[in-house]
């Protein structure tokens, strides 16, 4: 039996309580500093106030510390790291290996997708410096995970299941340094891949102006996690610790619905690593919230639809077509209904994505704040904002319960009330009951209001208990029953962890990894920031460690530097690889980016690896 985990974001302590409220088995949530989010950084007190919410219902708690650390900085990580032990979190997620000998040794490390986990070389070698669990790349396939999970499998393995794309592998992405001196790995992503581009090939010949040619659509698994399952993933990870409480409480909902169905179907294989149940007032639905359509990625190989060239912003759900324009209004043929102030969108003749405001909706007819210049009969509509759903998600739309049955047991001095192994004794005379009371005994007994719990069962010793207790008792036994178990019930999650020790991490037998070519043509992909990862990485056998990207570790690269390495790739979605069975290209190689302000970047097609590299100029 394998215990299932869904993992929610948290921007904040509100989304991480919405996220265990709707049915997340853990969530993950940024430290106040070094997260790979600089913008959703919280407290170590909010942070403890999640845990302390969350192991009620045996819901784990996650920390990004995922940036590269600077030599500077790393007392304060070390101390950050003390703090978040003691805050009882049940791992932190890693990318930088300098931070291996911070970590207290009883507190588990993951190793964040930062680390570029693609092959099974590279999560042995994870394994053995001590890491509990590796967040692989999104690009894998299933049949890549389940390589992977078959050669170690007893690492967990973390795969992403729904939200934004990077474009680049994770970890080695340079392009927002490079063009704008704001370091991806160090949470500051500038969001480079959204931006338009013309593409250009070696003669100027222009093949692309003006479009998105990196921006990817966002991802979504729902349909395909029982393959996500098989393959060997233990956690089902949503993106999005920049998303609102709307997002969360959505997204989280819809995917723990699912999971419930597959685990249904598969009792005797799988199991929800949380406790409780989750009664939602809303119905999930996935277009209606932030998305820029979606795509499976490379789970299921090569496609062509990865990629959204026209915008990189939300389109939303397909809600029909432009009908007739009349005066200050149109109407919409499909079967949509629509609200004052939704939020609808068109691509217009450029594609170039415009949307409104509706002002006044009359069965199909809509009135726009402005009525769009742009707008035609025929083109397609899409709603990226749902007023009537948006007010119903931002109510109370969960509640997350532990089912509890209780003993009420006639003793020699009174009566006992129990719960498992805790239980609680009053002494007071016994009365036989003139009249049937265990109609009232179950109904003072089961007023369990905001608890975490709800009362399924009430069992009577002797089996034909009838004595007479006050409510004012009953409900004394009942309060101080439910103090014991929320103050005791929950066992240490710290426990069970294994000891990992700073001297574990540095006799780690495996020498360090290089993954293809590009590491050993730019040592910066390593990453190393500060002292203790460069002698981490000469003692795991690299003569001559090379600085990070961010610290002029490309100073020596008199060649056009690496900036980006994707699985995405430009020539494919042209209809150009031949491999994949498309047309011999017209344009000759190499082919280039550009930007508005005229920086260039030239594009690599290293079809040996099914790679397309981006390389500053």
């Amino acid at each position: 039996m394998r215990k299932i985990e869904l993992l929610a974001p948290a921007r904040n302590l509100e989304c991480g309580i919405a996220a265990i409220d709707h049915g997340a088995d853990a969530v993950y949530i940024g430290a106040p500093r070094f997260g790979a989010r600089a913008a959703a950084g919280n407290s170590v007190d909010d942070i403890r106030q999640l845990c302390q919410y969350a192991h009620q219902y045996r819901v784990k708690v996650y920390v990004t510390v995922n940036t590269i650390i600077y030599d500077e900085e790393l007392g304060a990580t070390r101390q950050l790291l003390s703090e978040l032990a003691a805050a009882s979190v049940d791992a932190v997620l890693v990318q930088d290996m300098g931070i291996l000998s911070l970590i207290p040794g009883n507190l588990p490390i993951h190793a964040s997708t930062q680390t570029d986990n693609r092959t099974v070389e590279k999560v042995k070698w994870l394994r053995s410096l001590g890491f509990r669990r590796v967040v692989l790349a999104r690009e894998l396939s299933v049949d890549e995970i389940s390589m992977i999970h078959q050669a170690v499998p007893d690492i967990e393995l973390e795969v992403f299941v729904h939200g934004a794309l990077c474009v680049s592998y994770s970890g080695v992405c340079y392009a927002s340094q490079y063009c704008f001196k704001r370091s991806a790995n160090r949470g500051e992503c500038a969001q480079f891949c959204r931006l338009k581009f013309d593409l250009t090939d070696a003669d100027g010949t222009v093949i692309e102006r003006g479009r998105h040619l990196l921006s990817l659509k966002d991802l979504c698994q729902i349909d395909v996690l029982e393959d996500l399952l098989e393959a060997g993933a233990t956690s089902l990870k949503i993106e999005g610790r920049l998303k609102d409480v709307s997002y969360v409480k959505n997204v989280t909902a819809a995917y723990s619905i699912r999971l419930n169905q597959i685990i249904k179907k598969y009792p005797e294989k799988y199991e929800r690593a949380s406790s409780g149940a989750c009664r939602y007032a809303f119905e999930p639905d996935l277009k209606k919230t932030f998305n820029r359509g979606f795509t499976h990625y490379f789970l299921r190989g090569r496609r062509p639809d990865i990629f959204s060239p026209d915008t990189p912003k939300a389109i939303g759900e397909y809600v029909g077509k432009v009908k007739e324009l009349r005066g200050n209004s149109f109407n919409v043929s499909g079967t949509a209904t629509f609200a004052n102030g939704d939020g609808v969108c068109f691509l217009n003749g450029n594609r170039e994505l415009e949307g409104f405001r509706v002002n006044k909706a009359v069965d199909n007819r809509l009135f726009p704040y402005k009525m769009p210049v742009n707008l035609r009969p025929g083109m397609a509509l899409y709603r990226n904002n749902d007023q009537v759903f948006e007010r119903m998600i931002a109510g109370k739309t969960a509640e997350r319960k532990l089912p509890l049955t209780m003993t009420l047991t006639a003793t020699d001095q009174g009566f006992r009330l129990s719960s498992g192994t805790h239980e609680v004794e009053v002494a007071m005379e016994k009365q036989q009951a003139q009249k049937p009371q265990r109609e009232n005994i179950v109904v003072q007994l089961s007023k369990l209001g905001n608890t975490p719990y709800e009362c399924v069962d009430v069992d009577f010793v002797p089996a034909d208990f009838n004595f007479f207790i006050p409510s004012s008792k009953l409900a004394d036994m009942r309060r101080q029953l439910i103090q014991k178990l929320m103050s005791e019930g929950a066992d240490p999650v710290i426990k069970d962890h294994q000891e990992v020790s700073p001297e574990h991490h540095a006799k780690a037998p495996m020498r360090y990894i290089s993954i293809g070519m590009e590491y050993k043509r730019f040592p910066y992909l390593y990453n190393i920031s500060n002292r203790n990862a460069s002698l981490f990485y000469q003692k795991q056998g690299m003569e001559h460690p090379v600085k990070a990207y961010e610290c002029g570790g490309n100073a020596p690269i008199t060649h056009s530097p690496l900036l980006m390495q994707c699985r995405h790739c430009l020539k494919y979605s042209l209809g150009c690889c031949e491999r994949n069975g498309g047309k011999r290209s017209p344009w000759r190689e190499p082919y280039y980016l550009s930007l508005p302000d005229g920086k260039r970047f030239r594009l690599e097609f290293r079809c040996d690896e099914c790679q397309m590299n981006v390389y500053g100029m």
